[in-house]
């Protein structure tokens, strides 16, 4: 009987280390593409050290393994035109390779090093541990507003979770960690239990049975990584105004926990809704169409129902970012404040506030429309129809295609983009039209600001106060635009938004 257990014993020990893979066979392709995902992300940061699973993650990928130094690594693969890299985000870290099969079995001894044996180098640390700190310092804050806002909003929605410090960490975070708990923390939140292979190309099944059994030497991780926390509830509409010097505008960005995800099936419905309030780039949206097209205030407004990664450089969604606690969102990029509107325009020199205030009515008051009122059947079909198409541009190479199959993976399906397209086909108008009511409201919103200090203050008082926020435009403009479009004018400059709490911070204290 002792025997019988001891080799149930075995067998689970196998069965529970056993490598969880995810296959894309292309027979015709040339490349070759592995990803190896862990389930740790920023989310498994120590209290202390936020940023320590990124600054570990680049470590291992910019640096060399026990044979050869990073610079030695890319002298040897140059002529093999292979590459690989790592993203990292708030539940996991992914290695990414390519190479030509021809060059694989020349390519895998560096794969195998770099996973198995990085080289933990001081000087590779150093300057891994440097960007990480000039990005969190001072990057975030300059570089892009429309970033940075996007950055305030999640530290705003998840404040005290495991979600809320960035990726990147903080400055506190970044300055406390050593090349020690770079090591530890390797062996602490990269193993083979939290791993997913991921392959993709015209590979053997003798080299996946390689490959798996080589990461599967990854040590099992002795306790259980932390559990993604959920976005708090907003009571009413709350606000926090970060003030910076020489701003060129306001950067919005507004939101609220949103309890779906990809797992769910209802998830194709929000989608149709979404891509008609505010697909990512598209000037058909009613968020575009409103705010940028009709009264020419900024370059773009959008709306998503998931984390999307690097919106001011990506056209469309990039695979490996999953992630299990979910909001919604509306973006408005930035508008001009009463400092660059006056400064631009002579006729406007009274103006004590720019367009922000009257943005963020136009954004809610659209989106409390199409809740109240639904789609109409015309524009759910011409939605729907679009967005089917479009989702066939968004795997359109086999990395992009083997990243979309593991975030199923993360979700519990087996392909999401081609379960999607089947559950958008049996999607109805009032399927839409329910999911909207069941999982979108405007009452109890984050909202998060970037703009100039000159606006910070009367900023402040008009959305706290609720006062009439009248669109300002140049005579030129003003005397090409329909009446139509200025009577809605009135309408927007005073719906009643219910702010309950304005709070002004120092660009310089944010991200301590």
């Amino acid at each position: 009987m002792k025997k019988i257990f001891s080799l149930i014993l075995v067998l689970f020990a196998f069965v529970a280390n056993a490598a969880d893979v995810v296959e894309l066979k292309l027979p015709k392709s040339d490349l070759i593409v592995i990803k190896i995902m862990f389930k740790n992300g920023s989310v498994s940061d120590p209290v202390g050290k936020d940023g320590l699973t990124d600054i570990t993650a680049n470590t291992i990928s910019e640096g060399g393994t026990k044979d050869f130094t990073s610079a030695q690594i890319k002298d040897l693969i140059y002529p093999w035109a292979a590459e690989y890299g790592v993203s990292v985000d708030k539940e996991v870290s992914i290695f990414t390779f390519q190479v030509h099969k021809d060059h694989l079995m020349k390519f895998y001894p560096i794969i195998k090093g770099l996973m198995l044996n990085p080289r933990f180098a001081e000087d590779d640390f150093s300057r891994v541990k440097s960007n990480e700190q000039n990005y969190v310092d001072e990057v975030v804050r300059s570089s892009s507003d429309e970033e940075y806002s996007k950055m305030t909003l999640e530290d705003l929605l998840f404040r005290r979770t495991n979600y809320q410090h960035m990726v990147s960490g903080n400055s506190a975070g970044v300055k406390n960690c050593t090349l020690e708990d770079v090591r530890a923390h390797y062996r602490n939140a990269f193993g083979n239990s939290n791993m997913t292979i991921g392959i993709a190309g015209n590979y053997t099944p003798e080299f996946l049975a390689q490959l798996k059994t080589d990461m599967g030497s990854l040590p099992t991780l002795k306790s259980p990584l932390p559990i993604a926390q959920k976005a708090r509830i907003p009571v009413g509409i709350e606000v926090e105004i970060i003030a910076k010097d020489n701003a060129l505008g306001s950067a919005v960005f507004t939101g609220f926990p949103l309890a779906i995800t990809r797992s769910n099936d209802e998830f194709a419905a929000l989608m149709i809704a979404n891509s008609w309030l505010g697909e990512h780039r598209k000037s058909y949206s009613q968020l575009y169409k409103k705010i940028r097209e009709q009264r020419s205030m900024n370059y773009g407004d959008y709306s998503y129902i998931e984390w999307y990664q690097s919106g001011g450089q990506n056209m469309l969604p990039r695979p490996g970012f999953p992630r299990s606690s979910n909001y919604f969102s509306i973006w408005l990029r930035p508008v001009q404040t009463a400092k660059g509107l006056k400064g631009q325009y002579p006729e406007l020199s009274t103006i004590e506030i720019g367009h922000a205030h009257f943005a963020l009515r136009m954004a809610i008051r659209e989106m409390d429309k199409i809740i109240a009122n639904g789609m109409s059947q015309e524009d759910f079909e011409l939605t729907k129809t679009f967005l089917r198409s479009y989702m066939k541009l968004y795997a359109q190479t086999p990395e992009k295609q083997l990243g979309y199959l593991m975030d199923s993976h993360f979700y519990g399906r087996k392909d999401w983009l081609l379960e999607s397209d089947a559950l958008l086909a049996k999607t109805t108008v009032a399927d839409v039209n329910a999911a909207m009511k069941k999982y979108w409201q405007t009452k109890n919103m984050f909202i998060s600001i970037v703009t100039d200090r000159s606006e910070a203050v009367p900023l402040a008082k008009s959305l706290r106060d609720n006062l009439p926020s009248p669109m300002s435009y140049s005579n030129v403009l003003r005397g090409v635009l329909s009446q139509d479009i200025l009577t809605e004018d009135k309408e927007v400059e005073n719906y009643p938004l219910k702010v309950t709490k304005v709070t002004i911070l120092e660009s310089a204290d944010t991200f301590k």
